[in-house]
């Protein structure tokens, strides 16, 4: 009896092999789960420049970005930039079920997009913020974090929709109306974290670097220009194998992380898609919010400063 296969005009391999230490699921399971959510992971992927979260057999998981030179013909690809390391990245876009099982038979587990797409790579589609709870189980501070995110949206006249992480914490993703200047978002994505902050700061921070933290929730607001997020309906590579699922606001107190897996999440949705029903309408990012993340500095430069000013101070 083989465990390989073919869907879609893609041959499919080795799928009765374990996902990897601990996941608890097989290939079969990840394909099969992929392949059963295929049109909404599509629609949250479609001609956004991609990295994938891969487990191969016996090593440790990895990020890729650049599309391997053996990719077949009907992967899509786009060339992109990247500053950090001075070179053309050649991404894949993934824009149908093929695609996808291609990525799956290559056992990538987590799936990365851009939050722009290929064709306006200088502007984002989403504000995003990233709630990081401390270690341990938390998650029920990155939900208490969340809503401190939305009401701080809703007093900007702002509104989002959420997700777990499908690790232990929390994403709120705000659309926004064409236009918006990356520089802009990422001004605008800072102003929302401290105004969130200052709801509640016994609960949340905005410190970029994690001994400053003291166990609060950090909202990471440095998702923006060319960063990315895992997306709804992504796996990730963790025990049990989650899977970032959306969640209505008024259910996020009742849900867990582990709630939602490659072996349940299907079942769940069954032929829904929330995260397209869940997100509001494109809005336009308020001009005072702008202006005072402008006067936010940025947190990895900022935290890069510090760090270097500590260093210097421990050495004296």
């Amino acid at each position: 009896m083989t465990s390989d296969e073919a869907r879609d005009g893609v041959s499919l391999t080795n799928l009765d092999q374990p996902l990897f230490d601990g996941a608890g699921a097989s290939k079969r399971d990840l394909v099969d789960y992929l392949d059963a959510v295929s049109d909404r992971a599509v629609a949250a992927l479609r001609d956004r420049p991609l990295s994938v979260m891969r487990v191969r057999a016996g090593q440790d998981p990895f990020m890729q970005k650049n599309v391997p030179k053996y990719a077949p013909s009907f992967v899509r690809t786009v060339s992109v930039w990247a500053e950090t390391s001075k070179r053309e990245v050649s991404y894949a876009l993934c824009d149908d079920r093929r695609t996808l099982l291609w990525f799956a038979n290559q056992r990538a587990v987590e799936y990365h997009p851009a939050l722009m797409r290929a064709a306006e790579p200088d502007r984002q589609t989403h504000l995003v913020l990233d709630l990081d709870p401390p270690e341990g189980d938390a998650f029920g501070m990155a939900v208490r974090a969340a809503h401190l995110v939305r009401q701080a949206l809703s007093d900007a006249g702002l509104a989002g929709a959420v997700k777990t992480s499908g690790a232990k914490g929390v994403h709120v993703f705000v659309p926004l109306a064409a236009g918006a200047a990356m520089w802009d978002v990422a001004a605008a994505t800072r102003a929302v974290a401290a105004r969130a902050e200052r709801l509640d700061p016994a609960l949340a921070t905005t410190a970029f670097i994690r001994e400053d933290r003291g166990g609060k929730v950090f909202l990471d607001s440095t998702r923006a220009g060319g960063a990315t997020v895992v997306a709804a309906y992504s796996p990730r590579v963790r025990p049990g194998v989650p899977v970032s699922f959306p969640v209505a606001w008024e259910d996020l107190d009742s849900v867990a992380p582990a709630d939602f897996t490659v072996h349940t999440a299907a079942g769940l949705l069954g032929e829904r898609d929330p995260w397209t029903e869940l997100m509001p309408e494109p809005q336009e990012l308020p001009s005072d919010l702008v202006e005072e993340g402008h006067t936010i500095p940025v947190a990895r430069v900022q935290a890069m400063h510090e760090g270097k000013r500590r260093a210097r101070a421990r050495r004296t």
